[in-house]
C-alpha cells in the first residue's frame, strides 16, 4: 500500500476539506462497494459523527463513518460507542435499520451527499451536506424532512421537520458539463485573481483551481480579466484532464507527505502542485480518507489542539490580565475618591471660602488671570485658605487645589459639600467596578481551566490511534471455530443461516451435526476430504449442543448425533412440510452421547491484531492461554459479556494489547455467548 512511510508514526500537517471534486469520486466508490447493503445499526459517535454498520450482500461487513461538513467514508478503524444514543440517532435507527441501500449518489456536482434507503415504508433519504458546518438530514419517501442533526431557517430555504426538502442554491457549474465558451466567465470576474474566479466558478476548490493552472502553465494570481484565447482554450484542456483522472476507473488515491513525514494533504490523483513532496499510494481513496481522517483524528489532530484551544486559551489569558488591571485601577481610583472626599469634609469650611472667593471676585470683574495672580501671592505667604491653591480651568470652571500631596478638583458650580459628596458616590461606582471585573475574572479563570482541561483530554486521546478493524473471514457470518487438529467447524445462526450453510456451502465429504433437541442449529465439519479425529468430532458435538435450545433451557449436556451430507434432503414425505432452515434426514444417525455444555471464549493476535475466538474448551485452549469458560446461567449476555471482557483484559500480558482489546466492541465478546445468557463456570 504505502511506499515505505510509516502511516501510524506520521504527523499530520493540514487537514483540507473535501471538494466537489472529491467528493465524485467518494460517491462514486461508496456506490460501488455499498450497494444493496443493509444497515444492521446506527452509531452517533459525537454531536456531528455518525457511524453506520453495514452488512454487504454474502454476509461481508463495512462500516460507513459521517462526520457532517467534513467527511464521508469507510473505515476500517473500531471506534468506541457511547453508552445511550442520542435523539437523532435513535431516529435514524427507527427508520432506516434493516434497510437496503439503494444507491449513494452526489447531488449536481454539489458538495452533498444522498444515501437513498429502502425500507418496508418506502424509500428515505439521507442527505449529508459536507460544506460549511454541515448537517445531517432524514428525508421520507414524500420529500419531507423527517429529522436533522440541525435546524435552522434561511434565506433560501428552512431545514425544518415537517417541511419539503430543498437544496441549497448552486454554488458553481458542474465542470464535467463545461463548454469551452463557458470559461469566458472567468474574464469578467476583472481583476479578482484567476485561481479564486475558478475554484468560484467551477465550485471545485482552491486546490484543484491551482492544480488546475499549474497543468495549464498559467501564474494563478494573475488578474481574471486578463487571460488570453489561448490561456482559456489551456484551462479548459487541463480540466478535461484532471476530470479523466479523477474517476474510479483512472484515480491514483495519495497522501502527500513533506521532507518531516508530516501528512500535508489527500487527493483521489497525483498532484503537480505537491510533485516536491513524497507520496504514500492506496488502492482506494476511501482507504486514502480513512487513513488521513483517522491519523488526524477527524479534526483533534495535534495542531487543533495546540492551535485552537491554545490560541483560545491565550485570547482568556489576555482578558484575565486586562480584567486584573481592570480591578486594580478600579481600586486605585475608589481609594483616591475616598481620601479627597474626605480630604473635602476635612478642610469644608477653608475650601467652600476658597471656591466663593473666586466666584465673587470673578463676578466684581476681575479677570481669571488677576484672581490667579492674587491667590498665588497670598500662597507665597501661606494664607489659608490660599495655601490650597494650585490653578484655576476657566473652560471647565475646576478649581484645581492640593491638600497633603493630595491634588484634586473641585466644581465652582456647586458647593464644596456637594463636591465631597460626589468623590464619594466616584468611590462607590469604582467599587462596583472592581467587584463586577472580580466576578468576570472568576468566570474567566473557570474558562481557563476548562479549555486547560479539553486540551489535555485531547492530547491524551491522540496518544494512540483507535484499533484497526480486523478483515473478517466469509465464515466469521456464522457461528464458528477451529478445532484442536485445524479443522473449520460453521454453524448457523438462525433459520436462514440454517438454510444457506447446507444449501451453499456444504460438501460432500463434510460432516453434518445437529443436537438432538428442537431448535439446534446444523454445523457443517469442512474437512476438506480428510478424515477428523475423535476429538475433533467430539468438539463439533460439544460445539452443536452448546449453541441448541438446551443452552437456553440450562441443560447441562445434551446429546449430538452427525450425519453425511448425502443423508439431508429438502424434499419432505408426502403431506407434510419443512419451514425454512429445516431438512429431513435419512439414514443411520452417529452419535455423541450426554455432550457437556460448556464454551470457551478466548483472546489471540494474529497478524499483529487483536481477536476474540470461541469454542469448545479444547479448540479454544489449542490456541490460547487466555481465556473463560462459560455455561449455562441465568446472567444477560450484555452483563456477562463485561465481566469476561474484563477478566480476559487482565489475562493479557502486553499493555498495549490489553488497551486494544478494551476498546473492541463489546459485541466482539457477546456473539460468542448461546443464547443470550450464561455464566461463568467454577472449574
Amino acid at each position: 500500500m504505502s511506499r515505505g512511510f510509516n502511516l501510524t508514526s506520521t504527523q499530520v500537517y493540514v487537514l483540507n476539506e473535501l471538494s466537489s471534486l472529491d467528493i465524485a469520486v467518494i460517491t462514486a466508490e461508496l456506490d460501488m462497494i455499498l450497494k444493496d447493503s443493509r444497515i444492521n445499526n446506527i452509531y452517533q459517535l459525537n454531536e456531528k459523527t455518525l457511524l453506520l454498520k453495514l452488512r454487504k450482500p454474502g454476509g461481508l461487513r463495512e462500516n460507513l463513518l459521517i462526520e457532517a461538513g467534513t467527511e464521508l467514508h469507510t473505515t476500517a478503524y473500531v471506534f468506541k460507542m457511547p453508552l445511550k444514543p442520542p435523539d437523532f440517532c435513535m431516529a435514524l435507527r427507527k427508520y432506516l435499520r434493516n434497510g437496503r441501500i439503494k444507491k449513494i449518489q452526489q447531488h449536481d456536482f454539489e458538495r452533498i451527499v444522498e444515501l437513498t434507503v429502502e425500507t418496508k415504508a418506502g424509500e428515505y433519504r439521507l442527505v449529508i451536506e459536507l460544506f460549511g458546518d454541515g448537517n445531517i438530514i432524514l428525508v421520507d419517501p414524500e420529500n419531507k424532512i423527517l429529522h436533522a442533526l440541525t435546524y435552522r431557517r434561511m434565506k433560501d430555504r428552512n431545514i425544518i421537520r415537517g417541511e419539503i426538502f430543498k437544496y441549497p442554491p448552486p454554488r458553481g457549474k458542474d465542470p464535467r458539463t463545461l463548454r469551452r465558451e463557458d470559461l469566458e466567465e472567468i474574464r469578467k470576474m476583472g481583476q479578482i485573481e484567476v485561481v479564486r474566479s475558478i475554484a468560484r466558478i467551477l465550485g471545485i476548490g482552491g486546490k484543484y483551481a491551482e492544480e488546475l493552472l499549474i497543468r495549464a502553465g498559467i501564474e494563478k494570481n494573475k488578474p481574471s480579466s486578463s487571460l488570453k484565447d489561448d490561456e482559456l482554450d489551456s484551462i479548459y484542456e487541463s480540466l478535461q484532464e484532471l476530470l479523466s483522472e479523477v474517476s474510479v476507473e483512472n484515480e491514483a488515491p495519495c497522501i502527500f507527505v513533506d521532507e518531516e513525514d508530516r501528512w500535508i494533504d489527500v487527493a483521489p490523483i497525483e498532484m503537480k502542485r505537491y510533485s516536491d513532496l513524497k507520496s504514500v499510494r492506496f488502492e482506494r481513496f476511501n482507504q486514502a480518507l480513512d487513513e488521513f481522517y483517522i491519523n488526524s483524528f477527524a479534526k483533534e489532530k495535534t495542531s487543533e489542539v495546540e492551535g485552537t484551544i491554545g490560541q483560545q486559551i491565550a485570547r482568556l489569558e489576555r482578558i484575565l490580565k486586562d480584567q486584573e488591571r481592570t480591578i486594580q485601577k478600579s481600586r486605585r481610583q475608589a481609594e483616591t475618591y475616598r481620601r479627597v472626599g474626605e480630604a473635602i469634609y476635612l478642610h469644608l469650611n477653608e475650601l467652600q471660602f476658597l471656591m466663593q472667593r473666586v466666584m465673587s471676585e470673578k463676578r466684581s470683574g476681575k479677570s481669571w488671570k488677576e484672581i490667579v495672580e492674587s491667590l498665588m501671592r497670598e500662597k507665597e505667604e501661606s494664607r489659608t485658605p490660599a495655601k490650597y491653591f494650585v490653578d484655576i480651568n476657566p473652560k471647565t470652571m475646576m478649581l484645581q487645589v492640593s491638600i497633603e500631596d493630595l491634588a484634586f478638583d473641585l466644581d465652582l458650580k456647586i458647593s464644596a459639600q456637594k463636591n465631597a459628596a460626589q468623590y464619594y458616590e466616584r468611590a462607590k461606582k469604582a467599587e462596583r467596578r472592581a467587584r463586577g471585573a472580580e466576578e468576570a475574572l472568576k468566570q474567566t479563570l473557570n474558562k481557563i481551566e476548562e479549555a486547560k482541561r479539553r486540551r489535555l483530554e485531547k492530547a491524551e486521546r491522540m496518544l494512540e490511534l483507535p484499533p484497526k478493524m480486523r478483515k473478517r473471514e466469509w465464515y466469521e457470518k456464522f457461528r464458528w471455530f477451529h478445532s484442536s487438529d485445524g479443522f473449520l467447524a460453521i454453524g448457523g445462526r438462525d433459520k436462514a443461516q440454517n438454510e444457506l450453510l447446507i444449501k451453499r456451502y456444504m460438501e460432500p465429504k463434510d460432516l453434518v451435526f445437529h443436537a438432538e433437541i428442537v431448535g439446534a442449529p446444523f454445523v457443517l465439519l469442512k474437512t476438506q476430504g480428510k478424515q477428523p479425529s475423535e476429538n475433533t468430532i467430539y468438539e463439533a458435538a460439544q460445539f452443536a449442543g452448546s449453541y441448541s435450545r438446551a443452552w437456553k433451557e440450562g441443560l447441562g449436556s445434551v446429546n449430538v448425533y452427525w450425519v453425511k451430507p448425502d443423508q439431508l434432503s429438502k424434499s419432505p414425505p408426502s403431506g407434510e412440510y419443512l419451514s425454512k432452515g429445516a431438512f429431513m434426514i435419512y439414514g443411520p444417525r452417529n452419535y455423541v452421547r450426554n455432550v457437556p455444555l460448556e464454551i470457551a471464549i478466548g483472546v489471540v493476535k494474529k497478524d499483529g491484531q487483536i481477536q476474540v475466538i470461541g469454542g469448545p474448551p479444547t479448540a479454544v485452549a489449542k490456541q490460547t492461554g487466555v481465556y473463560v469458560k462459560i455455561v449455562p446461567g441465568n446472567e444477560s449476555s450484555g452483563q456477562l459479556a463485561k465481566r469476561i471482557r474484563r477478566i480476559l483484559a487482565r489475562m493479557l500480558p502486553d499493555e498495549e494489547d490489553r488497551r486494544n482489546f478494551q476498546k473492541m466492541p463489546l459485541e466482539e465478546v457477546q456473539r460468542f455467548i448461546p443464547s443470550g445468557r450464561g455464566a461463568i463456570s467454577k472449574d
